[in-house]
């Protein structure tokens, strides 16, 4: 579904059609993008039906229109609103896609009206509350900022907290375990980071809670990953954004050193270029803030989006 608008009905016909389908259900405004800023639609209820009702024996497919249900409090059942001749005289209730969605991911309650108890109970399955929902905690920084450390105080508190597996997939533990054969080439990196991506994706999928802490210095990747995790999950980009300097000064490995003396190569930072996200989820600053303060915020914010039950 691209939201394009009534032609994509049309589109979608067609596809069917080369698959062997001989009737294709319309409904109201099929692939409809929504409302415009003055909270207007953009196509009317039924220019989808229209448009493939003209082409619909050229392309030979016939299309099931679907009129736009309504439930009746006083008659207590469902009706086509266009026929709805005492309108002003009955009770008209309705619930959109958008809203069905809301209130299953916020586990809230949808009405006995709406649909059968059996179908309530296999959506709210396929589709569990936010707070019961697997989801990512990306961490990305250069080295020395601090994102294994507060991932770790992360993954405590939140298997304090129950209810969910959590698995830590820490960049140097990664390396070790996952990457050992790669080096640290831009294609390397990219493939290490796209590793992670996928047993994150997997994990969240799952609904478990993946908690990464790479550099990850490149925003095309990041932005991979998010894609593949957001698939059956959300997503939180955590920039930890120590500046170099204060890295440098916490570099017990010396790392940054041989770094500028050029005794490592392609050193993030140094002489490989770090991406600083632009829009992440949440940026934090470790210096002058300890650990904990830092876990908190994310906790914070987790629980901000519906994530993590409120305590």
């Amino acid at each position: 579904m691209r939201m394009a608008g009534s032609r994509e009905a049309v589109w979608h016909g067609l596809i069917r059609k080369n698959h062997g389908c001989t009737h294709f259900i319309v409904g109201r405004d099929h692939a409809g993008p929504g409302s415009n800023s003055q909270g207007e639609d953009f196509y009317g209820a039924y220019d989808a039906q229209d448009i493939f009702r003209e082409h619909q024996e050229e392309m030979g497919i016939e299309m099931i229109d679907f009129k736009h249900m309504v439930w009746v409090a006083e008659r207590a059942q469902y009706e086509a609103i266009d026929e709805i001749e005492d309108k002003d005289n009955v009770t008209i209730l309705n619930i959109s896609g958008t809203e069905l969605r809301r209130r299953l991911s916020d586990g809230l309650e949808i009405p006995e009206w709406f649909s059968f108890p059996e179908v309530v109970k296999e959506l709210r399955r396929s589709k569990p509350p936010r707070s019961k929902q697997g989801f990512t905690v990306f961490f990305t920084g250069l080295s020395g900022s601090g994102k294994s450390t507060i991932a770790n105080a992360l993954m405590v508190k939140l298997m304090e907290m129950g209810g969910r597996p959590v698995t830590l997939l820490d960049g140097d533990i990664v390396r070790k375990n996952l990457s050992s054969e790669l080096g640290f080439s831009k294609e390397h990196r990219d493939l290490n980071i796209r590793r992670i991506g996928y047993f994150a994706s997997e994990i969240t999928k799952n609904g478990g809670i993946a908690i990464c802490a790479p550099i990850a210095p490149y925003a095309t990747t990041r932005r991979a990953v998010r894609e593949d995790v957001e698939s059956f999950g959300a997503f939180l980009e955590i920039h930890v954004a120590t500046s170099i300097e204060e890295c440098e000064r916490r570099d017990r490995k010396g790392l940054y050193k041989l770094a500028r003396e050029g005794t490592i190569k392609e050193f993030t930072g140094i002489s490989d270029p770090y991406d600083v996200p632009e829009n992440p989820e949440l940026s934090v600053e470790t210096l002058n803030v300890d650990v904990d303060t830092c876990a908190h915020l994310v906790l914070l914010k987790l629980e901000s989006l519906g994530l993590i039950a409120a305590e």
